[in-house]
């Protein structure tokens, strides 16, 4: 029996593995849950798993979420030092990192910290931090599996033993695939008025508005492969990224000899988090098994880098270094946040990071305090240019 500790159980991919854990009870029991403020659906997740611990991120959703539980034998916990805590639990076995955005490094390291099997579903802890973070993961003995699907798709298509290096493995590159999102195929000159509606309707998968508007810009799709560089210390030439629209094939290892191995499945992430959670073996994840008949046909194109800026961005900030991938994470946030809000247009998203990259050029990520200030920073800039701009 494993205890899992679930960082960010309301999301899409917190909702997900806790259908997994509900299909093996023999095998696992929920020991704590966080989220940020959305303490309705925790209470919900609280009275069905019983779990021991549940941290809410903000104060007064905690106090809420007290209020729901006072019958409960859920102990509530607010901010950061809860999170921190729970992560670190030592009865705890696995932490699934599955926290949107920068607010999942800082419990995801304390995971690390105390040596822990990290499902990490986190793009922006490695993208912020991937040398630190890394580093820390082989100082403490940690299990870093990746749940992100090209990741795991990666991960299975790879001999035992690679995260961290593929050295010896025979590898000639790692093809990255991406649907390209809703907007693959809207002409270019229409980009500019999109809406946050159309931007949050994804063809293939189902996920919360930030990822689906990453999803929109590729953006994602560049986090992406920062973070394939971090985990499996490859280059960022040693990694093509092909648009995929049917979102079957999740990613693929291209070997020296002229094999290429690829993972398939239908687009559901019960997948790859029950992959990671019952690694070495093997479970069933309620997903339906894959039929190529019905499927027909499998496209691959390659990825403008006109009609998605944020890929040559991305690209750009890893050849930089430094705190340049936390810049740019940064400002790509509060992009995206403006422009769900309404009033900050879908185009303006890469011009806006940009500029940000432009006005702070990279230093050595030379500690977390060094990072933690330039994301600061960063973030402070993206707002002031945005009031300046509307």
């Amino acid at each position: 029996m494993k205890r899992v500790t679930l960082l960010g159980a309301t999301g899409s991919i917190g909702l997900s593995t806790l259908d997994i854990l509900a299909r093996h009870p023999e095998r696992f029991t929920l020991h704590a849950v966080t989220a940020d403020t959305s303490h309705a659906r925790m209470a919900e997740i609280c009275r069905r798993f019983r779990p021991a611990v549940a941290v809410m991120r903000d104060a007064s959703a905690a106090a809420e979420l007290r209020a729901l539980l006072e019958d409960s034998e859920t102990r509530v916990l607010a901010g950061a030092e809860g999170l921190a805590e729970v992560a670190a639990e030592p009865a705890v076995d696995i932490v699934v990192a599955a926290i949107v955005g920068a607010a999942g490094l800082l419990p995801t390291l304390a995971a690390v910290q105390a040596g822990k099997r990290i499902l990490l579903a986190n793009k922006e802890t490695l993208v912020m931090a991937g040398d630190l973070f890394m580093a820390e993961v082989s100082r403490h003995g940690a299990e870093l599996l990746p749940v992100d699907s090209e990741h795991n798709a990666i991960f299975q298509c790879l001999p035992a033993a690679s995260l961290g290096g593929i050295d010896g493995a025979g590898v000639d590159r790692i093809l990255l695939t991406g649907s390209g999102g809703p907007f693959r195929d809207l002409p270019l000159e229409e980009l500019g008025d999109v809406t946050p509606e159309q931007a949050c309707a994804h063809p293939n998968w189902d996920m919360g508005p930030k990822i689906s508007v990453d999803s929109a810009t590729m953006m994602n799709k560049g986090l992406e492969l920062i973070e394939a560089c971090w985990l499996f210390g490859v280059q960022q030439e040693q990694i093509e990224i092909v648009l995929h629209r049917q979102s079957i094939v999740h990613s693929m290892v291209s070997y020296r000899d002229g094999s290429v191995l690829a993972q398939l499945g239908n687009p559901d992430m019960r997948t790859p988090i029950a992959n990671a959670l019952a690694w070495p073996e093997r479970i069933s994840s309620g997903v339906e098994p894959l039929d190529l008949v019905a499927v027909s046909q499998l496209d691959f194109s390659a990825a403008d880098e006109r009609r998605y800026p944020c890929l040559r961005i991305a690209r750009e900030a890893w050849r930089a270094g430094g705190t340049g991938m936390a810049v740019m994470n940064a400002a790509n946030e509060v992009a995206v946040e403006h422009f769900l809000r309404g009033g900050f247009g879908f185009a303006d998203i890469s011009d806006l990071i940009e500029t940000v990259l432009a006005s702070l050029p990279p230093v050595p990520a030379e500690d977390l305090e060094t990072v933690l200030e330039v994301d600061d920073k960063a973030r402070k800039l993206a707002r002031q240019i945005i009031q300046q701009r509307t």
